[in-house]
């Protein structure tokens, strides 16, 4: 089993765009025409991000009870150690981007966290020692 892809339903559908096309490296390809804006992100020739215009809140259930439906926390993806992470780390300077590292405890990883906007966040994770992405 693998991941097909994320969805991400976001209120800065082009910026989110330009986050994936012009940091992560993905490229923007054909979508289906689904009556909601959006793009389809590819890497490799498959498209594994889905961005969709945030038009209304998302609700479950209905009526006056209704609960707004649960989100995703982040969506992670491993990054091969050396020259790929560095030029992501070069991207994410050049484009101004902040972003949190961590060291993944007990374990030889790293952790980049970007925070797109409230409640939408980007892993990538790589294999590093610890402390040498600092």
């Amino acid at each position: 089993m693998q991941l097909d892809h994320v969805t991400l339903v976001t209120p800065d559908l082009e910026g989110t765009c330009r986050f994936f096309r012009d940091i992560v490296g993905f490229e923007d390809g054909p979508r289906p025409p689904f009556r909601v804006d959006g793009h389809w992100l590819y890497a490799n020739g498959r498209a594994v991000v889905h961005l969709v215009d945030a038009t209304a809140p998302a609700r479950m259930g209905g009526g006056s009870s209704a609960l707004a439906a649960p989100r995703i926390d982040h969506v992670a993806f491993r990054v091969a150690p050396g020259e790929a992470w560095r030029a992501l780390v070069e991207r994410l300077a050049a484009h101004r981007v902040p972003y949190e590292l961590a060291d993944v405890p007990a374990s030889a990883q790293v952790q980049l966290f970007v925070a797109l906007a409230p409640g939408v966040a980007v892993e990538f994770v790589t294999s590093m020692p610890a402390g040498a992405a600092n």
